[in-house]
């Protein structure tokens, strides 16, 4: 028993201590990018105190923090915020940029030029303790910013400005610089509007989209304010608000762009259809206008939450989840949707046609989304929803080529052979000499002997698709046939009508 204590314990001690699990730090120190920007917003509150937390002061004595880390908070916001700086290039991961070529667990923050000379300053990964792992700006730099703080100082404009519009701040930054930033976007948005209009006017020839001159517009202007924002250059928490709203806009404009083209590629569609394919231009059009819109709007907007650094596969998991509860709660109206879809898609009717759909008959009117809008013969309007419309058996009547000519003519039980001999020759003469009626080899055969008549079967096709013209052909035809059996001396049967009377018993 000893032994086997002794054996498990020495394999304890090889496998060694179990890790420490990972403790979120709550001054958001996670990544080099939200360990700054958390000490940015810790400056600009004017809580110094805290935000010494984000600078590896180890090696300062413990007496010497409390004013001198603040005082260097402060020669580190001036830095960040009155130079070039762009927290954007930090990275957002929790390990940090493992190919900028510096040691593991370091990460750059920034290079000042100070009497010829770079000084560079650094983010270091440290673990203050076990488990809780964060990003400080690193002891050897924290010891350089004295020196790299000399970078910052007034630029000859600014010497040349009233002293007000330089010590006054707005969200720690001076006065002229907004002041600048708010010309400058007046300016740019006249001089924008002249030449998107005049960019749209030269490229009329070859695309004549009136249309695109407002993206064009909103493009420009965003490339000049961004040049702007090199100039008159706000604290970088502003400006990198303001960053990130100008990359919203181009790329929303970019979709209001591609929007534009779809509109114009979807209206050159629409003139090319046929005009009774209504429900692809007023139905189908529309949607897929809307639906290529909102795509264009929705990739757009994700993009850029994308690169903020949001998690767009989670934003997506939550619209998915959406859709499925719409989905569910809207059954028939997705299935009739989808009917039309169907309908439309599958073209067995189109609007004017005469169509028989169950044991109705009708003309239709629309094919929307929805619903389909049907005629009756009655003048009267039925609307049947998609769904159960695209699982009807349809005919459509209206794209017949031709139609069937087939009346059954009755003679006579008295009927000689000679007289029925005639009548056929008569008719099969009237069908062949017709120029609108198509006959087959046998177009007149006597098919039988009926109870009360001897039936002859006629068989051909009216080359017309209009019933109305073939209303009037048939006339003609039968009044021909008619005539036939006339001059062959005999006549159409009259059924036999029996009469039972109920019999009388004899009187007693």
């Amino acid at each position: 028993m000893p032994k086997l204590f002794v054996l498990l314990l020495f394999t304890m001690v090889l496998r060694g201590q179990p890790s420490v699990p990972e403790v979120k730090d709550p001054l958001g120190r996670g990544t080099p990018q939200e360990s700054v920007f958390r000490f940015l917003e810790a400056c600009h509150a004017r809580d110094y105190s805290k935000a010494t937390y984000y600078l590896d002061l180890r090696r300062m004595p413990s007496a010497a923090r409390a004013k001198d880390g603040t005082d260097l908070a402060r020669q580190l916001e001036d830095l960040l915020d009155d130079t070039t700086f762009e927290i954007t290039t930090l990275s957002r991961d929790a390990e940090g940029d493992q190919a900028d070529g510096l040691a593991l667990n370091f990460e750059r923050l920034a290079s000042f030029q100070v009497d010829g000379q770079t000084v560079e300053l650094q983010l270091e990964r440290i673990e203050p303790r076990p488990g809780n792992h964060v990003w400080v700006v690193s002891s050897d730099s924290v010891a350089l910013i004295p020196k790299a703080h000399k970078a910052v100082a007034e630029t000859p404009f600014e010497k040349k400005l009233p002293q007000v519009l330089v010590t006054f701040e707005i969200l720690d930054t001076p006065v002229w610089r907004w002041l600048a930033l708010l010309m400058s976007g007046v300016i740019l948005w006249i001089v924008s509007g002249f030449l998107s209009r005049a960019l749209v006017t030269i490229l009329r020839p070859l695309v004549d989209a009136p249309g695109f001159r407002g993206p064009v517009r909103v493009a420009l202007v965003v490339a000049g304010s961004r040049a702007a924002l090199e100039f008159a250059s706000p604290a970088t928490l502003s400006r990198t608000f303001i960053e990130r709203a100008l990359g919203l806009i181009i790329a929303l404009a970019a979709a209001w762009a591609g929007a534009v083209a779809i509109d114009l590629i979807s209206e050159r569609w629409r003139s090319k259809l046929d005009p009774r394919m209504q429900a692809v231009s007023y139905s189908v059009l529309p949607l897929g206008r809307q639906v290529l819109k909102l795509t264009l709007i929705l990739v757009a907007i994700l993009s850029v939450f994308s690169a903020w650094g949001y998690n767009t596969t989670a934003i997506l998991a939550g619209v998915g989840v959406g859709g499925i509860a719409i989905a569910l709660a809207a059954q028939k109206t997705i299935e009739d949707l989808f009917g039309g879809i169907s309908v439309i898609s599958d073209r067995p009717v189109l609007v004017g046609d005469v169509c028989r759909f169950g044991d109705r008959t009708g003309t239709v009117m629309h094919i929307g989304l929805r619903s389909t809008r049907i005629r009756t013969p009655d003048r009267t309007v039925i609307s049947v929803p998609n769904g159960q419309f695209a699982t009807m058996t349809l005919e459509n009547i209206s794209g017949r080529d031709k139609i069937w000519f087939h009346p059954i003519l009755n003679l006579r039980r008295d009927t000689t052979s000679d007289q029925m001999l005639r009548v056929l020759a008569a008719c099969r003469e009237i069908l062949s000499g017709h120029p609108k009626v198509e006959s087959g080899r046998i177009p007149v055969r006597f098919v039988g002997v009926g109870a009360y008549s001897l039936d002859i079967e006629v068989v051909a096709y009216v080359k017309t698709s209009d019933h109305d013209e073939f209303l009037a052909i048939q006339q003609d035809l039968l009044l021909q046939l008619l005539r036939a059996v006339e001059q062959a001396g005999t006549s159409l049967a009259v059924p036999l009508q029996e009469s039972f009377e109920p019999q009388r018993e004899p009187r007693p």
